[in-house]
């Protein structure tokens, strides 16, 4: 529980952490009761400031509790937290072998992690990434038309003579 009340304190202090996925989840839930119950009672209700008082170990972050993240989230009609998956780091180590987790509040000063827009066709790369994919699948389109074509010519000849001879005893038959 010790371990848990450290993580709390320091989502509140740094407002990101990088943590494994398994305490990630449950300091997540942790810190979302915390603030919402700072939400719908504030700082009057003693209940409210117990439990500020327990999972915050450090008493100035009570205050960063009700003064700043009460009135950043109150509007919120969204998870307060948010927690997303990190690669793997390469080469594996020892300390490596559990998935972490990036545990942040909403609304903090540092920059994204996650690119607001990933696919703006805009940027360079991108432009250049589309042209060589079509230009890729021109190719595979060509090739494979060519060995269709060098397979099933024979078949396509038959079945053009076959249509060809048909077509002309149906006006045939129209005629009688």
């Amino acid at each position: 529980m010790f371990r848990m009340q450290k993580t709390v304190t320091a989502l509140f202090k740094h407002e990101r952490l990088e943590v494994t996925r398994n305490t990630a989840d449950e300091a997540r839930g942790y810190a979302e009761r915390l603030i919402s119950e700072a939400i719908r009672y504030g700082d009057k209700h003693n209940a409210t400031m117990e439990l500020a008082d327990f999972w915050l170990l450090e008493k100035q972050l009570v205050h960063k509790l009700f003064k700043v993240l009460v009135p950043r989230f109150e509007n919120y009609n969204i998870s307060y937290t948010r927690c997303l998956p990190l690669t793997p780091t390469y080469p594996c180590t020892k300390t490596d072998q559990f998935p972490k987790s990036l545990l942040e509040l909403r609304g903090n000063p540092y920059p994204p992690v996650m690119p607001k827009d990933p696919h703006n066709g805009s940027l360079l790369h991108n432009i250049l990434l589309e042209e060589a994919r079509k230009e890729m699948r021109q190719t595979q389109y060509l090739e494979t038309a060519k060995s269709i074509g060098k397979e099933d010519k024979s078949a396509w000849v038959v079945n053009e003579k076959a249509e060809d001879s048909g077509s002309s005893s149906e006006d045939e038959r129209k005629k009688d």
